[in-house]
């Protein structure tokens, strides 16, 4: 008997009453969140490094530690989140996020700069998406996964909404000024967004699966888990190396920037449609069938990128494929310990299994403009990533458990 098969296993212990007004809130708070904690700051490093003579490479940096702390933050967060609820942690981190913000937009050098990125990683733990779903996860299920659904949809408006948003203000005022204003945009939206609307009970967590005998710690030493790690990792490097070079690759084969960027956005247009995608893809594979799938899927669109030169219409359907597979890979992770290993532990895992992926994502930026110079160029870059990506793929099918424990599973509706 699998994990999706004991339904109340798997998720909980049925239907809930669910505050109404959480779902709502947090498709508001995730867009704005991101929209100006993440999204803004590509659109105002070229005006922050003009500004101040300090390199992109440097407030790259500090943009990228941020990540990494966020990843490293999120495993204390999940524990929290376990026991506690998503109320506390989440507006306090709206309120970090906000002042995280003013002390960027004050940094009179460098040093006080990555001092306030490394604050607003700590906040992105408590505001992003790992405590939205712990949020969702514990007081919709079984029925998470259209929440989540819904949750990433809005998220995916984020840089819709804010990147013009922060074009628009920096025209006008200098990007000291516009990280001043988003930061009062965020808080007046986030702060009571989550005070008020994320103060019903928070339900007791219900019990792990009869396979679970040892708690967290039994799921955390486990083949499967550590497995899981690894594929989501290795996943997330190729993934984010792969969005940030997109445009460097079409440039070197002869693309304007413009059509390079067409490519990219549209590439994130599928990222939206694939989110739509994913309940039916889980009503039809099984949770390894599904996670070997769509990893070998996202491998397969990566060498497509690195082998086809053209025509651009080629290139923009296998960009809005790969976005198609992201999206996917989105809810793939969000339902990965519920697949598993039950709710009740959903916070802890989640931040201990997201930790690597999360900083392996922060680093490839970084890693895959380095490797394009030895490799020749970003088209060998994307093969390398390729192959990482299906490195992935091959160690998903260890990812699988049933209620005895982890099993090398077929790929069909058994392994649910």
């Amino acid at each position: 008997m699998s994990d999706l098969q004991s339904g109340v296993a798997a998720t909980g212990t049925g239907v809930r009453s669910r505050p109404r007004a959480v779902l709502p809130a947090l498709c508001l708070t995730q867009i704005t969140s991101w929209g100006i904690v993440y999204y803004a700051f590509p659109v105002l490093n070229p005006a922050i490094t003009a500004d101040t003579g300090w390199s992109a490479g440097a407030t790259t940096a500090a943009f990228s530690a941020a990540l990494v702390v966020s990843a490293i933050a999120g495993i204390y967060v999940g524990r929290v989140l376990d026991h506690r609820g998503p109320r506390t942690v989440m507006t306090a981190g709206s309120a970090l996020a906000g002042l995280s913000l003013l002390v960027i937009a004050a940094a009179p050098n460098l040093a006080v700069f990555f001092a306030g990125w490394l604050l607003a990683g700590a906040a992105m733990a408590a505001i992003f998406y790992q405590p939205a779903f712990a949020a969702l996860t514990r007081w919709w299920a079984p029925d998470h996964i259209r929440a989540l659904t819904i949750v990433t949809l809005a998220g995916g408006l984020a840089s819709t909404v804010f990147a013009p948003l922060t074009a628009i203000l920096a025209d006008h005022m200098s990007w000291r000024a516009t990280y001043v204003v988003l930061a009062g945009i965020l808080a007046v939206l986030t702060v009571p967004a989550h005070a008020l609307a994320l103060k019903a009970p928070w339900p007791p967590a219900p019990p792990s699966p009869p396979h679970v005998t040892g708690g967290h710690e039994q799921v955390v030493r486990s083949r499967a888990f550590g497995m899981l790690a690894v594929t989501f990792t290795l996943s997330a490097f190729a993934m984010y190396a792969v969005v940030i070079g997109l445009v460097p690759l079409l440039i070197e084969r002869g693309y304007t920037t413009t059509q390079a960027a067409w490519a990219l956005g549209l590439g994130g247009a599928g990222q939206t449609l694939g989110r739509t995608l994913y309940a039916t893809l889980a009503r039809h594979l099984g949770v390894t069938a599904r996670t070997v799938t769509l990893i070998a899927l996202g491998a397969l669109t990566t060498a497509a990128l690195a082998a086809a030169a053209g025509p651009y219409a080629l290139l923009i359907a296998i960009s809005v494929l790969a976005g198609v597979i992201r999206g996917n890979l989105t809810l793939l992770q969000a339902t990965a310990i519920t697949d598993r290993w039950g709710t009740t532990h959903y916070g802890r895992l989640s931040g201990l299994l997201g930790a690597p992926a999360h900083a392996a994502a922060a680093l490839a930026p970084f890693a895959g403009a380095l490797l394009a110079v030895p490799l020749g160029g970003y088209g060998p870059l994307f093969a390398l990533l390729a192959a990482i990506s299906m490195a992935a793929a091959l160690t998903a099918p260890w990812t699988g458990i049933t209620e005895r424990g982890p099993v090398l599973p077929k790929l069909g509706r058994s392994d649910k």
